[in-house]
């Protein structure tokens, strides 16, 4: 049965996990993405311990007063926590957006940038950046999540005139990707000076250098609503996995369903992007880590997913602060360089299954 993708799959792999191991695994991950928070906000210059953590995060949620100097209080509640949750969730949400991605288009290798989000995003920052749009009252962000959002509306109109299957929706992916890509290294090349061109490279590559609880907020705000749709859509998803036409047959609108998922995953995708930059091979990889331990069951897959890539996210983000200090490696070069061995294993394996 074909629905037109690039490169489908085989229908997945559909064995179930039985409640216990289920519940094991996101109690599991649950606890060890907070222990790994608690222990990735003590790494850096200061020297900070788990106990300082909890006392500070105790102190600010008006459970008992902190005995923390306000230096050390400071490091701990305004520089490093906002940083590590703001890992936490953009590894959680670009997880979530690749598995519905590949789901979606049946096409294993499909991540959240395959519709142009993070060039549209590129645009748009450099735009603010460069350009100076918007005099100073538009922010980075703001411009990212501007472009993205561009973006975006132009796939859905590119792939709704091709006639809306899978592979147009990618090929209309692609096309935006290179014209906002190329839109961005006009504007770098022609308008930005040396200091410019250095800090939005930076951006580009991914940095979670200088978040704020603001940005905290915003993004797991996002993350919270757009994981409940696409957890209310598990089963539709389970169907999309056998091609549009079984999907169709179980009774699935799929016109209405693709468009509410896409849609859905650009606004995520938008938003962390907009305030981390691409930080690549997130969405790619952690999807099929996920099923190996899951299956293909969304209800379960879901979850484990985004625990799976907030946790990974968290300690990629630490090692990339740390590694090279007091010098900081954009997250997307840490992401790319575990990524890339992945990513080859999964084309190996998409290869044999074939």
């Amino acid at each position: 049965m074909s629905d037109g993708s690039l490169t489908a799959e085989r229908p997945p792999d559909v064995r179930r996990v039985g409640a216990p191991v289920q519940a094991l695994l996101w109690t599991g991950g649950l606890l060890l993405l907070l222990l790994s928070i608690a222990v990735a906000v003590t790494i850096g210059p200061a020297r900070i311990s788990v106990p300082d953590v909890w006392s500070a995060v105790a102190s600010h949620l008006g459970f008992g007063a902190s005995e923390l100097s306000p230096i050390r209080d400071g490091i701990i509640w305004n520089l490093r926590m906002p940083r590590t949750l703001l890992a936490a969730v953009c590894g959680a949400g670009l997880a979530v957006c690749g598995t519905v991605m590949q789901s979606l288009l049946r096409n294993p290798l499909a991540d959240p940038f395959v519709l142009g989000v993070s060039s549209g995003a590129s645009t748009g920052a450099v735009v603010v950046v460069v350009l100076g749009v918007g005099g100073g009252a538009v922010s980075l962000s703001a411009g990212a999540f501007v472009g993205a959002i561009c973006s975006f509306a132009l796939v859905l109109l590119l792939s709704h005139t091709l006639g809306s299957t899978t592979d147009r929706v990618v090929l209309s992916g692609v096309a935006a990707m290179q014209l906002f890509s190329a839109l961005t290294s006009f504007v770098v090349m022609t308008s930005a000076d040396a200091e410019q061109t250095r800090g939005v490279l930076f951006w580009l590559l991914g940095s979670l250098s200088g978040v704020g609880w603001t940005e905290v907020a915003l993004c797991t705000a996002v993350l919270a609503v757009c994981l409940v749709i696409c957890l209310a859509h598990a089963r539709t998803l389970d169907a999309f996995a056998f091609g549009q036409d079984a999907a169709a047959a179980l009774g699935v609108n799929v016109a209405r369903t693709r468009i509410v998922l896409l849609c859905t995953t650009a606004l995520l995708t938008a938003a962390l992007v907009s305030s981390a930059g691409a930080i690549g091979f997130v969405g790619l990889v952690l999807p099929h880590a996920a099923r190996a331990l899951t299956g293909s069951g969304h209800r379960r897959l879901l979850p484990v997913t985004a625990l799976a890539g907030a946790i990974f996210l968290v300690w990629v983000d630490t090692l990339a602060r740390t590694v090279l200090d007091p010098q900081e490696v954009p997250v997307g070069v840490v992401t790319a360089l575990i990524g890339v061995p992945a990513f080859v294993a999964v084309l190996y394996r998409t290869r044999s299954t074939s």
